[in-house]
């Protein structure tokens, strides 16, 4: 049987920060933004609920991720009612790809032991009344 899980991650989304660096003199180090760092935790807590006591995944896995994002206030009615329909598409930021990026790299040793499992993926950015991103992890059998 196939293990399937999901889970929706609440509020605004936030896509995969640039790494930034420090120096400590000779030395340079890497490190995750704070914005970045509190959404990967968000997403983490979201799927270890999600996941409850089952351990992650160790085969192939199909990622699905649904990118909601809320209709800008400036809207018209009509215009915030045709974006809701799948009439418009957010053309604007975050980037699916950043977006993707972060919930699958949160996931690592929660739903997933890494994010390089993942051999299937299908992503979709679109409004909706309530921000959020739903995903779906479905282990993938031969």
């Amino acid at each position: 049987m196939t293990f399937v899980v999901t889970f929706t991650v609440e509020g605004q989304p936030h896509g995969k920060g640039r790494p930034r660096f420090r120096r400590f003199g000779n030395f340079v180090s890497t490190y995750t933004d704070a914005k970045t760092k509190s959404y990967e935790t968000l997403v983490k807590e979201a799927a270890a609920k999600a996941m409850g006591s089952s351990p992650p995944l160790e085969g192939p896995v199909r990622f699905d991720c649904i990118v909601m994002l809320p209709v800008p206030k400036s809207y018209s009615k009509k215009r915030s009612m045709d974006c809701l329909m799948g009439r418009e598409w957010p053309l604007k930021k975050p980037d699916w790809d950043n977006v993707a990026k972060s919930v699958a790299d949160a996931m690592n040793g929660v739903v997933f032991l890494d994010d390089t499992q993942i051999v299937i993926a299908r992503v979709v950015k679109t409004y909706a009344e309530e921000a959020g991103v739903e995903v779906k992890i479905t282990e993938v059998l031969p």
